[in-house]
């Protein structure tokens, strides 16, 4: 089964590729090693939430935000490589605008690994970083990095 095929098995579909808020581009491979820049939650090119965890936005929320910088973050992949020749995921590190007394970054970024998991099944599972910050760009809750290795 295709990872397309994968994600509309999960009612998932994979967005278009968000276009950079500044001077990077959405992704670079070297070798058989593809990094993402990092990715908020926006959704047909609008935040879908703003503020900090905590605050404005619950845990909840921010868990299914990481889910939706994950599927951007595979789309970033796809200008440069082809979804199905991801071997298996590599690194994910999620950062997390903190109310200063919160300290779930862990749950929130699941929403992202259980997303990986849940599309890539063995190979999904990855070394973690999950960050709290005190704010993001755009006032985004939750951005999402990945490193991903690539088959040829």
């Amino acid at each position: 089964m295709s990872v397309q095929e994968r994600l509309a098995s999960l009612g998932l579909a994979l967005p278009s590729v968000v276009p950079p808020v500044a001077s990077y581009v959405p992704a670079v491979r070297s070798g058989n090693l593809v990094f993402t820049a990092g990715q908020i939650p926006l959704v047909d090119g609008s935040l879908a939430f703003s503020g900090r965890v905590g605050e404005t936005v619950t845990p909840e929320q921010a868990q299914q935000l990481a889910q939706v910088c994950a599927l951007n973050a595979l789309a970033a992949i796809t200008t440069v490589a082809d979804l199905d020749s991801i071997v298996r995921m590599v690194k994910v590190v999620g950062f997390v605008a903190s109310a200063p007394e919160f300290f779930g970054q862990p749950m929130v970024v699941n929403g992202a690994s259980d997303l990986l998991k849940a599309v890539f099944g063995d190979h999904g599972a990855h070394a973690r970083s999950a960050v709290g910050v005190v704010s993001l760009p755009l006032n985004a809750p939750v951005e999402v990095e990945l490193v991903v290795e690539v088959s040829g």
